[in-house]
């Protein structure tokens, strides 16, 4: 998606991943193939290029942190990356700079939750993060009870208290070198309870103006307390007692925010461009009154293969409604294949769409 806007502006746009068949090695005439995990890798791919930036955070930052080193524009900064990739160092930052959020420790295995628990200081309900490599709901589990013990990951983590839940909202927000700050609407998201991921998203959310006001003034504190340039999605949770806390960020355009390339002026896609190669951030306002976005899942019972879409000549020919596929060679059970962009001038006419598509669009193994 960040090359389709780079190609109307005629960017010559690079791309280093492990396989030319992953998404954008499809598009690309500048794929390399390499490790972005791995510090050699980085620093060939990165040593001719002006600027550097990255779709996923756990990425070599000793790498780019050399490249800086060597003058190049690397953004989001390396230290920014270091700290949000790492849940733990993230959650710390938070409490360091007085930003809300829910109440936290840190362990480093297994073996340190159950001592907690069986010496009354950790009481159930509970979230275990690991503190390194989850996205997508991966990483992440929720403990109710001593049954629920078996799901615990025996990796260094964060521990939070469940927090009790109204709504779950996103601001994506961006910063250029010069300072400058704008954001998009906030999106209300609804999560997929087998997967723990996002199901769909409602852009603007259904919430007062004080909560609006509050959310949009932490990102911005989140954004220029790291100084950071580039898009961030600042993900927050408003609790039943009408408190607005953040659950974690991510440093780089966001699911949250595919919405925005049918549903708005500019795309989060281009808000990342501009605001890395430091012009004026332009016009996010929103070109629908309600827009939504849908994650494509695979099949809960799908076999895992290539994929077949089953519906999607009918979901075409519904006026508003804008699919997107990544491309992605293998369907599994709640794999992300794509999403599907809504906008509609009720929000009623919206919610029809979305159960439409739920209803109708299904991604399997033709096997299955």
């Amino acid at each position: 998606m960040l090359q389709q806007e780079a190609s109307t502006m005629d960017l010559d746009i690079h791309f280093l991943d492990k396989s030319s068949d992953f998404p954008a090695g499809l598009i690309s005439h500048n794929f390399q193939i390499g490790d972005f995990q791995n510090f050699d890798d980085v620093l060939s791919f990165g040593q001719d290029k002006d600027i550097l930036t990255i779709e996923i955070e756990n990425v070599n930052t000793e790498a780019l942190k050399q490249l800086e080193a060597d003058g190049k524009k690397v953004y989001p900064q390396p230290y920014v990356i270091e700290i949000i990739k790492d849940k733990g160092l993230q959650k710390q930052f938070y409490l360091k700079h007085s930003i809300p959020t829910s109440s936290f420790f840190i362990v480093e295995n297994k073996n340190d939750i159950i001592n907690k628990i069986n010496d009354g200081s950790l009481e159930y309900p509970f979230v275990q993060k690991s503190r390194l490599a989850g996205y997508d709901g991966k990483g992440v589990v929720v403990i109710r009870c001593e049954n629920d013990i078996v799901k615990l990951f025996n990796v260094g983590s964060v521990i939070e208290e469940l927090i009790d839940i109204e709504k779950e909202l996103a601001v994506i927000i961006a910063r250029n070198e010069k300072g400058e700050i704008n954001h998009f609407p906030i999106t209300e998201m609804i999560f997929n309870e087998k997967g723990n991921l996002l199901d769909y998203l409602i852009c603007p959310s259904d919430i007062s103006e004080n909560i609006n006001l509050k959310s949009i003034e932490i990102a911005k504190n989140i954004i220029t307390t790291f100084e950071m340039v580039g898009v961030l999605a600042v993900e927050l949770f408003l609790t039943k007692k009408g408190d607005i806390i953040v659950n974690e960020v991510a440093p780089r355009t966001h699911n949250s925010g595919h919405h925005t390339i049918d549903a708005n002026i500019n795309s989060q896609f281009n808000l990342h461009i501009r605001s890395i190669l430091n012009l004026s951030l332009g016009s996010t306002e929103q070109i629908r009154p309600f827009a939504a976005l849908l994650n494509v899942l695979g099949d809960i019972n799908s076999n895992v293969g290539p994929p077949t879409y089953h519906g999607l000549e009918e979901i075409i020919n519904v006026n508003e409604i804008y699919p997107h596929f990544y491309g992605k060679k293998v369907v599994k059970p709640l794999r992300k294949m794509g999403h599907v962009n809504i906008t509609a001038t009720t929000k009623e006419t919206l919610i029809e769409k979305i159960n439409k598509i739920k209803n109708t669009l299904i991604v399997n193994n033709e096997e299955s």
